[in-house]
């Protein structure tokens, strides 16, 4: 893809990434299907969180970072409440996301609109720019900045990276015009050769780096992802056909 194509590319799906908002609340498959993980930032200390995705397509397993301990603890708190079980993916972008977590999807007709709903309370900004949006990332949906300038999250809607590969020209001219979560202090954003390395092999969607909350990562069944996000879409990007999900925590 040439420059002057990525840049339409990227400026077409931020425009979408404003579809996040919420009112009111706060690559091919393997061969042979086999589940390909992705792996994720190394961290030390305690173990780490890990939670079972199940789909129609298959299952995914989610590690939890300890640098969003929030957004951590509360996924793991709905998830063992039940809250996304038979919930949909209501919101599937090929080369961009899949998106989750409205509890209003459970018994949406395919007419009703979704993405307004969550549990009525946001969670503070746990922004940081050693998670970024390679494919398999796990983020929080949140507001737009003209509402939500802490950028707040949604206290149960994520997002799962699908994305795209991108060049180190792309990454380059992206990272120029980022900066990293300590806006006030004006502090250039610059990615570690080994995270413009993997924008160009695994891909996601560097565009938005050090916008939203990144708080896990897909380390088992990728492939899933590349499942959902080709399902046939209709109106808000909707899947057709419901793609239902179930949780439980393994770790």
């Amino acid at each position: 893809m040439n420059f002057n194509k990525s840049v339409h590319y990227i400026a077409a799906v931020f425009a979408i990434v404003v579809g996040f908002g919420l009112v009111g609340c706060g690559e091919s498959a393997p061969a042979g299907g086999e589940k390909m993980g992705a792996s994720a930032p190394v961290e030390e200390g305690e173990d780490l969180r890990q939670v079972r995705i199940s789909t129609d397509f298959g299952d995914m397993v989610v590690e939890l970072s300890n640098q969003t301990p929030q957004h951590r603890d509360n996924f793991i708190e709905l998830v063992e409440n039940g809250f996304y079980d038979s919930l949909l993916f209501h919101r599937v972008i090929n080369e961009f996301m899949i998106q989750g977590g409205d509890p209003a999807s459970r018994t949406a007709s395919l007419s009703t609109p979704l993405g307004s709903g969550g549990p009525g309370y946001q969670i503070p900004a746990e922004i940081t720019t050693d998670l970024l949006h390679y494919k398999g990332a796990l983020a929080a949906a949140r507001q737009g900045d003209a509402v939500n300038p802490e950028r707040k999250s949604s206290g149960s809607q994520f997002y799962l990276v699908h994305g795209r590969s991108f060049s180190k020209v792309e990454l380059l001219n992206i990272e120029a015009r980022n900066v990293g979560p300590g806006v006030d202090a004006g502090e250039p954003f610059k990615y570690p050769d080994a995270a413009i390395e993997r924008y160009m092999t695994d891909g996601g969607t560097p565009f938005l780096d050090n916008n939203y909350t990144v708080f896990g990562y897909v380390v088992d069944g990728l492939d899933i992802i590349d499942s959902v996000a080709a399902v046939p879409t209709a109106a808000g990007n909707r899947p057709r056909t419901d793609v239902r999900m179930a949780m439980e925590v393994i770790r």
